[in-house]
């Protein structure tokens, strides 16, 4: 959860979304980002001119780390989120719905396995990733798809 969503008090809405779609929230935690630790995450455009931009917005207040699993979850995730260009986002997405901004777009989506994986160990230590049995998950998904 980005700034933004923080400040506009989404943080209910968007966990609601991922949890009514099914899927099992694993850790969670509000948190500041540091310089170095946003260098690494956005490093793909740490060298851009408007990097410095996306460094203060991501500052500017608190954001909401957050682990989900489910079969599927990052392409689930992304779904759910809607396109990065949130004006253009369709309706019923989390950007579709609740943004109108590229850099405003209220959440951040790992963008495959690999990323998501490397972006858990960035935010979380491996004992603050929870696991538990779901009781809801015999209505989420039939027996085959768990194996």
């Amino acid at each position: 959860m980005k700034p933004d969503g923080v400040q506009r008090g989404l943080v209910g809405e968007v966990f609601n979304r991922l949890e009514k779609k099914g899927l099992k929230l694993v850790a969670a935690k509000m948190m500041r980002l540091d310089e170095a630790v946003l260098r690494e995450h956005y490093s793909h455009i740490a060298d851009k001119p408007f990097f410095p931009g996306v460094a203060q917005f991501m500052q500017s207040s608190p954001v909401v780390v957050s682990v989900w699993e489910g079969l599927e979850v990052v392409q689930a995730v992304r779904l759910i989120s809607g396109i990065t260009k949130a004006r253009a986002a369709e309706a019923g997405s989390i950007r579709g719905d609740l943004a109108m901004s590229v850099a405003c777009n209220v959440v951040h989506a790992s963008d495959s396995v690999e990323t998501a994986a490397k972006e858990i160990a960035r935010f979380f230590k491996p004992e603050e990733l929870l696991e538990y049995d779901k009781g809801e998950y015999i209505h989420v998904y039939v027996a085959e798809e768990l194996e």
